[in-house]
Order: C-alpha cells, then sequence, then structure tokens
C-alpha cells in the first residue's frame, strides 16, 4: 500500500464518518469499536476498492455507499454474535485446533429441513463435530437450481427447508454446541428468478449493468476463443440467448445461471450486503463458490484473474470490521499452484484441498503414492493463520486435478493417466474395485470427471455384489485409509455425511427427468438412516467403520500436539507406502493390498524415541532399529516422543 493511497484513505474515512454515524444505532462504546476497526482495516479496503473501480466517474459515491451498509449491518449484528467477534479477534488460530472436525450434508436429504436437522445435533454430537456445512438452502428455482447452485434469493430459505428464522435458530443451537454453521455463498451468478435478473430482463439498465448482456454475438464471440466450457455435455458455451430480451447473457455454467459483473461498484455493494446479511444469521464460514470466475477481461481465460483476488481481499477487510468472525473457505478446482494462491489470511484463511482428495483416489488405484507424495512436499505448507479443508468426497465430481509437471518428474504422462483413471473408478479397467460413473465427458479434450459415493468408489459396492469377505474387508480398510489421511494430515477433516456409515450409490437419479442427465446425483442420496441404526455394531460395515472412524477422531482430539498445523511428507522409500510427519508423530500409510516395509534406516531418520516406537491406533510397539512391516491397508501413527 503506496503512502498516497494511505493518506487518500484517511481523508476518505474523515471526510464521510460524519454520514455514517447516522447508521450507526449503537452504544458509544460499539461506535468505537467500528471506528477502531475502521481505522485499522480501512487504509487496505480503500486500496483494494481504488484498484478495482477507482477509474470510475463515481468511485467517491460508491465509497460512501459501502461504509453506510456497512455501518448498518455492524448496527444490526445480534449482540452474541458481537460477542463471538470478541472471542475469535481473541484467538485468531481457532480454526487451527485439533478441536476441529467437520462435516457437510444437504439438509433435505439428511434430515428433512431445518427444523429436522436441529434434531440430529446428538449425531453430530456423536461425529465430535465443530464444522457443520449446509449445501445450498437459499431460495432458487424449483425446476433448474444446479443443485440450490442458483440462488433466486439469498435471503430467503428454500420454502421446503423452512424460514430464516429456522436458520437463525439452528445456528444459536449448533453455536451452543460448539458447532460452526458453514454456508455456501454463490458469488459469480444468480438464478435468472433474481429480483435484479428480472429487472434486467424488464429492460432496467441499472439492473442490466449487474450481468454482461450483448445485442449480438460480437463479443461473446471473442470472448469464447478463450473459454474452457465448464459442462460441455449439460450446458455448452458460455453465453445463452434469450428470446425475450433478444440478447445474450454470459452464463458460464448453466443457462439459467447469470454471471454477476463485478466491473461495476453496485454489484460489490450489493452482493457486500448479501454476505453481511449471512454473517448477521449466525454464518461463521463462507464457502465461496466457483470464485475463480468472478472477474472477466477480453482475451483471457477469465479464470484466477489478479482482480479476483482483489475483491475477495476486499470482502475479507469489510468482514474484518463488520464481522471478524466470519472465515472465507475458497473451492477453487483448478490447477494446485493457482488452488494456493487463493489462501492467504487476508484472502481465504481456508480452502479445499482438492489435490488431496484426487491423489488419495490416484494412489488407491495405482498402489503408489508417489504422485501423491511429491504433490504435497512441494504444496502442503501454507501461510501462516491459514488451514486446509481435507475431504475424501463431496456433493462434487473428482477431476484429476494433480499437475502434470509433476507427473513427468515421476515419468508419468499427465493426459495417459487420466485416461487410466477414468476407466478404471467407471469400472472400464481389468481388475478394478470401483463403480464410478463418468460426469461431463468432453469429447474434444477427453477430459472427464468421476461421480460416485466413497463407498462404492472404494470396492465395497462391487465386494457385496459378489458377496467376497476378502473383498468387503479391503473395501472398508481403503475407506478408513484414506480417512486416517484426511483425519491425521493437518487441517480440519470435513466428512461427507453418508460417508461414516458406507453408504453406497444411489440409482434412483436416473428415474428423475431433472436429474437423469446429472450422474452427481449417483453420490447425493437421502442419508439412510435405517442404515445407521446399526453403526455400533462391528459386525455390519457401517458398524465396522463408523466405530473405527469415531475412535481416530477421539485420538486425534486427544493429541495436544496435533495443534502443531506443520505437516512434513518424506519419501519412505516404499512406493506402496505414504508417509509424513507431524510434531510427536510419525505416520505410515499402506495403499496397497500386500504388506509393505519400510526400512529401519528410514524409520531412524525421523524417530525422535530411541528405542520403540508406539503406534496409538493399535497400541502396538515396534522397534526402531527394525524394518517396519505394513499389513495391507494399514496405517500407523507412531508416537515419537512422550
Amino acid at each position: 500500500m503506496s503512502d498516497w493511497h494511505d493518506q487518500a484513505a484517511r481523508r476518505a474515512l474523515k471526510r464521510l464518518w460524519p454520514r455514517l454515524q447516522p447508521h450507526l444505532g449503537v452504544a458509544p462504546s460499539q461506535q468505537a469499536l467500528f471506528l477502531e476497526r475502521l481505522h485499522r482495516h480501512w487504509p487496505r479496503l480503500f486500496t483494494l476498492l481504488h484498484e478495482l473501480y477507482g477509474a470510475h466517474y463515481d468511485f467517491f459515491y460508491h465509497l460512501e455507499q459501502i461504509l453506510v451498509h456497512m455501518a448498518q449491518a455492524f448496527s444490526q449484528r445480534p449482540m452474541a454474535l458481537h460477542e463471538l467477534d470478541a472471542a475469535r479477534s481473541a484467538d485468531p488460530h481457532w480454526h487451527q485446533r485439533r478441536s476441529m472436525i467437520g462435516a457437510v450434508c444437504y439438509v433435505d436429504l439428511f434430515a428433512g429441513d431445518l427444523r429436522g436437522l436441529r434434531q440430529k445435533i446428538a449425531y453430530f454430537k456423536e461425529l465430535r463435530l465443530s464444522y457443520l456445512h449446509l449445501m445450498p438452502l437459499f431460495k432458487a428455482p424449483e425446476a433448474d437450481s444446479d443443485g440450490g447452485y442458483a440462488i433466486s434469493d439469498y435471503r430467503s430459505v428454500a420454502p421446503h427447508l423452512g424460514t430464516m428464522d429456522d436458520l437463525r435458530a439452528l445456528a444459536d443451537d449448533l453455536r451452543a454446541n460448539g458447532i460452526s454453521l458453514v454456508l455456501d455463498f454463490v458469488l459469480n451468478h444468480t438464478s435468472d428468478e433474481h429480483t435484479w435478473a428480472k429487472l434486467a430482463q424488464q429492460g432496467d439498465e441499472d439492473y442490466r449493468d449487474f450481468y454482461y448482456i450483448f445485442p449480438d454475438r460480437t463479443l461473446p464471440d471473442q470472448y469464447e476463443r478463450h473459454l474452457r466450457e465448464i459442462f460441455p455435455e449439460q450446458a455448452p458455451g458460455s453465453f445463452t440467448y434469450r428470446p425475450d430480451m433478444q440478447a445474450w447473457v454470459w452464463t458460464t455454467f448453466k443457462r439459467f445461471q447469470w454471471d454477476l459483473n463485478y466491473s461495476n461498484p453496485a454489484v460489490f455493494t450489493a452482493m457486500m450486503d448479501e454476505m453481511l446479511f449471512l454473517a448477521n444469521q449466525g454464518a461463521e464460514v463462507l464457502r465461496l463458490d466457483a470464485v475463480a470466475f468472478m472477474w472477466k477481461q477480453l482475451g483471457t481465460p477469465c479464470e484466477s484473474l489478479p482482480q479476483v483476488h482483489s475483491l475477495v481481499r476486499a470482502y475479507n477487510q469489510v468482514a474484518r470490521i463488520v464481522a471478524p468472525s466470519l472465515l472465507f473457505k475458497s473451492e477453487a478446482i483448478v490447477h494446485p499452484d493457482m488452488v494456493a494462491s487463493y489462501i492467504d489470511v487476508d484472502e481465504s484463511q481456508l480452502s479445499y484441498n482438492p489435490t488431496l482428495m484426487a491423489l488419495l483416489w490416484e494412489a488407491l488405484a495405482t498402489r503408489n503414492v508417489r504422485l501423491l507424495s511429491l504433490s504435497m512436499q512441494k504444496r502442503f505448507a501454507l501461510p501462516t493463520g491459514c488451514t486446509w479443508v481435507n475431504y475424501v468426497r463431496v456433493h462434487d465430481d473428482i477431476g484429476w486435478t494433480f499437475a502434470d509437471e509433476d507427473a513427468a518428474m515421476l515419468g508419468i504422462n499427465g493426459f495417459h493417466h487420466r485416461q487410466f483413471l477414468n476407466r478404471f473408478y467407471t469400472g472400464q479397467f481389468d481388475g478394478s474395485f470401483a463403480k464410478g460413473l463418468p460426469f461431463n465427458y468432453n469429447p474434444v479434450t477427453q477430459d472427464m470427471r468421476i461421480s460416485g459415493m466413497g463407498a462404492s468408489l472404494a470396492g465395497l459396492e462391487q465386494a457385496l455384489q459378489l458377496n467376497n469377505p476378502l473383498y468387503i474387508d479391503h473395501a472398508l480398510k481403503r475407506l478408513l485409509l484414506i480417512a486416517s489421511v484426511m483425519i491425521g494430515v493437518g487441517g480440519i477433516p470435513l466428512i461427507y455425511l453418508g460417508d461414516e456409515i458406507a453408504m453406497l450409490n444411489d440409482y434412483s437419479y436416473q428415474d428423475d427427468p431433472d436429474k437423469a442427465n446429472d450422474s452427481r446425483w449417483v453420490h447425493r442420496p437421502a442419508f439412510d438412516w435405517r442404515r445407521a441404526e446399526s453403526r455400533y455394531d462391528p459386525s455390519t460395515p457401517q458398524g465396522w467403520l463408523f466405530t473405527r472412524l469415531q475412535a481416530l477422531i477421539d485420538l486425534r482430539l486427544s493429541l495436544p500436539s496435533l495443534d502443531d498445523v506443520q505437516t512434513h511428507f518424506f519419501d519412505s522409500w516404499n512406493h506402496q507406502v505414504l508417509a509424513y510427519r507431524r510434531r510427536g508423530l510419525l505416520v505410515f500409510a499402506n495403499f496397497s493390498e500386500r504388506p509393505a516395509v519400510v526400512a529401519r534406516q528410514h524409520l531412524l531418520a525421523h524417530a525422535e524415541a530411541q528405542n520403540q516406537l508406539v503406534d496409538l491406533v493399535s497400541g502396538a510397539a515396534f522397534p526402531v532399529n527394525a524394518d517396519l512391516t505394513l499389513e495391507p491397508y494399514q496405517f500407523v501413527w507412531l508416537q515419537t516422543h512422550a
């Protein structure tokens, strides 16, 4: 930040402060708190806004609007959330604690509605959850909603799920039980049924400027030369013709999802209002959906442009002033190096770890951890104050987002390797254990992604069909193995609810015309509460997995050293075995159905103990001066000092 920006920011704030005070309907002490935060964060926010919008003739008008709306949101923030802000500000690393255990679900599929979800808090406590991500739950078109990601109203809950009062009550109950509420914030686009889009359709010029609307194909054709298709099967191209408007609208994802025009500062302010509204309902983390696409520039791919980072950083500064307990989680399924570019304490403090997820499945298919280990050695470390959200499965498909340059270092052709993985996980490779489905095959690039529940991808569905006890055993051990990495590696583990009881693919979506062409619904089943009833019976697949998963989470919670976020991956010198260490912990994990040996010199090189290492998972002791033999799919958490 230059001296000019700093001085200009302070002059602007001095001039605008009298206009803000009438909007601060709070006690003098709260006004003083707001002003203190403004003085601390306003210069940075001003600089970012000037970078984005300084060329606009009415720049200072928009600055005033942004400040006024921030003051109003601060005044409307419930006292309980002001208290949370104070607590989190005093403990800024709260999201890096070992106590952070996450889960994600669809409200209707898991519990019917928001009131039903409140009745399931006891189940969340069984899993020791402190972080609950609810999939999109806001008002969306009935027929075309993209699973809820086409938002018609950010301030209205979908009627079949309840009301905003229900959401606030749920947030209060979760917070009382030590569980942070996580919501999706769809930044890139709205539904074509949103009020803004309807006004644009009616010819309102102010709201036409909220979107990218073109009278003919001249500019869309120029843009499209550099754009990739996100859904080539379902929604080819990036623009949709609207006969009612006689115009083309930018629709990166689906024809009913209109991209917002963030080059318009009025859009920044409008979406800021929606963000702060959600924060004031009790959301503690917002998942920033499709963040990479937020800024458009002719002649570029319109993904991950520098202005995207400026936008998110600006929103982050707004949150630091109005609702500092609010954190962002980036969702950027892009090149691994680009994923890391979104992670910063001043941008997104949390981030999905899609590379870890994809390469866990890659390692299971190949029985070889080299690509997984190399990628994590290069990219797992994060800036201070930031945290990975590690997962095995979520609502979306699996894209093979490893770096081709990493693969090349190991003599692997990235394109051919992805073709192999696609065949393996759709059961087309001889000997595959997986029952996945293809998603969005692109015949031009031959790109494809994979749908499927974790248990079906890991082989349980096939094993049960074959009634083969050994295959069932292997499938369950694969699931526990990759879950153990998610839980132990550092960051927030995120359980896709249903995976903990080894639920299988649900093919009934094929009978629903609104879902039949989207194979992702195969892994979006209604939660099987009948199956969950036997979650403590280890003779069942669900009981075997649930009880071991619960024990592993309890083990994590019992280790104060795991509050240390540093994780170091290293080469075990056995391609079957993933190795990493954390403070006081040495982990080896065998990704094969064959036994694997770690030579004693590699134990000695990383162990701090002199005589023996105790596996905290099994209780077994291993001498340091002997080779370590791992059984098929076995993992050990070796305590390296008392």
